[in-house]
């Protein structure tokens, strides 16, 4: 993950390479093509959006995409020390790429809805915006949130190219106008990013560095020295699984111990726990409903 400035600090840059944390996601949810295009875009926006959105270096920023299309709900969760999980209702999804490019067809999978974006104030209570989706493609979603709602002005592109079943480039760039910034800077910011093309070609040619350079070309971009790493990371725990089970009725956990014990799957992230009899048994002692 790249940070920079850009026009005499008018322009705020993000960049992120994703392609290891969504072929994790890919992996761990067993995601079609196509879904795992929408996931990935949506986890590496969640990650672009938690830099613009919170004040903390651990501040989140939780995305929910629901459309009417086939993959049904996305939810995913980034974080600003570059953390992200989420899953979608429907792994297994997929439409044949579209005849007019050739490309994934993202736009189709998510159908017709609506984004919503949840993140902390700084009086720690949760406060989400929702705005209709305008075309499902997921980074002009965002960007026209962060318009809408936010009303911070934003270039924000996102790609994930999928080859021979793995992800093999993903990526992520927002531009974010600072007060100050001229119309002379966004319309060559404008120039550089519409003679570029989209952000997947432009990985599966070089790197996001790359691409953030050309994006910035004749602006003045300045990145700082120290990147960041960005994965796929769940906070789920063994401890919290168990303590899912506390939701259920004593005759319900009886009849885990009796089957000889319970398995539990994060939806965050597909990892399974197998909860032993004694560990489900323990959760009806005295210490344990103190």
């Amino acid at each position: 993950m790249l940070r920079g400035t850009a026009a005499n600090d008018t322009l705020r840059v993000l960049a992120i390479d994703g392609t290891a944390l969504v072929e994790e996601a890919r992996t761990r949810h067993d995601l079609s093509r196509t879904a795992s295009a929408a996931l990935g875009r949506a986890l590496i926006g969640s990650l672009l959006l938690a830099q613009v959105l919170t004040k903390t270096d651990d501040g989140r920023v939780t995305l929910r995409i629901q459309g009417d299309g086939p993959v049904g709900w996305i939810v995913v969760e980034g974080s600003a020390d570059g953390l992200t999980r989420g899953y979608v209702r429907q792994p297994h999804a997929d439409l044949p790429p579209r005849e007019s490019d050739g490309k994934l067809d993202v736009r189709g999978l998510i159908g017709q809805g609506d984004l919503a974006v949840t993140r902390l104030l700084e009086n720690s209570e949760p406060y989400t915006g929702t705005v209709e989706l305008v075309s499902g493609e997921v980074a002009e979603d965002l960007a026209y949130y962060l318009a809408r709602s936010e009303q911070i002005p934003s270039a924000l592109l996102l790609g994930v190219y999928v080859e021979g079943g793995r992800v093999t480039h993903a990526g992520g760039l927002l531009v974010q106008a600072m007060p100050g910034a001229s119309d002379e800077t966004l319309a060559r910011l404008e120039a550089n990013i519409r003679a570029m093309g989209n952000i997947t070609d432009n990985l599966r040619r070089g790197s996001i560095l790359e691409a953030t350079q050309r994006a910035l070309d004749g602006l003045g971009l300045t990145l700082h020295e120290q990147a960041t790493t960005a994965r796929f990371e769940c906070r789920c725990s063994e401890k919290r699984a168990l303590w899912s089970l506390a939701y259920f009725s004593p005759a319900e956990r009886q009849e885990m111990i009796d089957e000889g014990g319970q398995e539990v799957v994060c939806h965050w992230c597909g990892h399974k726990y197998q909860l032993q009899p004694d560990q489900i048994r323990s959760l009806d002692a005295p210490h344990a409903q103190a």
